[in-house]
């Protein structure tokens, strides 16, 4: 017998032993897989999960209505009455940006207590708006080692180290599903108004990155982005991935849900007097089917919550005591020119009447006449936010100032 032929016999006794080998162990992995679809059953299917998403936006340090008149709507006090009432424990709650009213220290200290406020509520997450930008690095870095609530934003960033100063994202579960919340702002039109420190990148950058680290880890994305109409079109058409978009930076509440590209597209604004309400129905592996859209007005027949009522009179506690720039005229006369003599300034309400008795007759009997008094019974006589329309000239170097006793340095 040839060598060769002698090879090719022992090449056919080793393949027909594997083949009997493998033969074998195919036979066990089949008993195996038997026995354990017999023992554990066909996979169950994971059940199907309604989502409801209450979603605010343009709070503007609004903790409560101002009381100043009737019927006036808003207010958080309000919010989290309609929240308590209605929204189920697994509701996600978020707002799109603009929480705070401005960059005064008083209006940073309100923020404390409305971030305070938004943590009772249960939400999951606070989007940077366009007054958020307005504030430097170094607040917003405080404001993020210190918020209850998880801060958003995937496209502001410190000016120093070029990266996010908060998370881009976060991922919330409910039940068996992964709900990822991304938070963008537009940059346009706030080259001149950005804080110190800051740099806005692209929202189209920050949003591609976040998807591509999101990959394979949620069930359904929501994009808190802090823009105009047109603009949450355009994010709707090129990323698709994003099937919920909530805005932003809109002139009055969205009218109607929007569908585009595979995307619901909603929003809201007005100062606290608007809540969205978009309700889910999430099912593995299809598109989030929408089954309701709502938005609600915090009407004035809506009774305010007194914990919220509580943080008011804490926050006006704190302003009265504490030593504020608004309080020094130097900070009040720094943007004057040096040896430019003002032309007009605030005489008093007993100069005008010598000149005026005709008109003064009929203010002394009118309640304009008693508007800083009015202030007296809720503690707002020395909150800034109230004082400015209830006295003449606040935050003027010649105008009124705050003179409380009480008021520490």
């Amino acid at each position: 017998m040839s060598s060769r032929m002698q090879r090719y016999i022992e090449s056919g006794i080793e393949h027909a032993a594997a083949w009997a080998i493998d033969s074998r162990f195919r036979s066990v992995l089949i008993f195996i897989s038997v026995a354990l679809l017999g023992a554990c059953g066909p996979p169950s299917k994971v059940p199907a999960l309604d989502l409801p998403i209450y979603f605010t936006c343009d709070t503007d340090g609004r903790l409560e209505p101002c009381g100043c008149f009737s019927g006036q709507y808003g207010g958080l006090s309000r919010l989290k009455t309609v929240l308590d009432q209605e929204a189920s424990e697994g509701a996600l709650r978020v707002d799109v940006g603009d929480a705070v009213a401005g960059h005064e220290d008083y209006d940073l200290i309100e923020y404390g207590y409305v971030q305070n406020a938004f943590a009772v509520m249960k939400y999951d997450a606070l989007n940077i708006g366009q007054r958020e930008a307005h504030l430097s690095a170094t607040q917003l870095h405080h404001l993020k080692d210190t918020s209850p609530v998880p801060m958003l934003s995937g496209n502001l960033l410190d000016k120093t180290t070029g990266q996010p100063i908060f998370d881009s994202y976060r991922i919330v579960e409910r039940g068996a599903y992964r709900v990822a919340i991304i938070g963008v702002i537009d940059p346009r039109g706030m080259e001149h108004d950005l804080g110190e420190g800051l740099v806005i990148g692209e929202m189209e950058t920050a949003i591609e990155r976040c998807l591509t680290e999101l990959r394979g880890k949620a069930d359904v994305v929501v994009l808190l982005a802090f823009t105009d109409e047109a603009t949450l079109a355009q994010l709707a058409d090129q990323f698709y991935e994003c099937q919920v978009i909530l805005g932003g930076k809109v002139t009055q509440p969205a009218q109607h849900m929007v569908m585009e590209n595979r995307s619901v597209i909603s929003y809201v604004t007005n100062e606290s007097r608007a809540l969205g309400i978009l309700r889910l129905k999430l099912t593995k592996g299809t598109v989030p089917e929408v089954t309701s859209n709502e938005i609600r007005l915090m009407r004035e027949t809506i009774p305010q919550d007194p914990s919220i009522g509580d943080m008011v009179q804490s926050y006006r506690e704190k302003v009265r005591n504490t030593k504020l720039s608004v309080d020094d005229p130097n900070n009040l006369s720094a943007d004057m020119v040096p040896g430019v003599r003002t032309v007009a300034t605030y005489v008093g309400t007993e100069k005008c009447i010598s000149c005026h008795q005709s008109a003064a007759a009929v203010w002394t009997t009118s309640v304009h006449a008693h508007a800083f008094a009015a202030l007296s019974p809720s503690g707002a006589d020395a909150d800034p936010k109230c004082i400015g329309c209830h006295t003449i000239g606040f935050g003027e170097p010649s105008g009124y100032r705050r003179n409380s006793p009480r008021r520490s340095s």
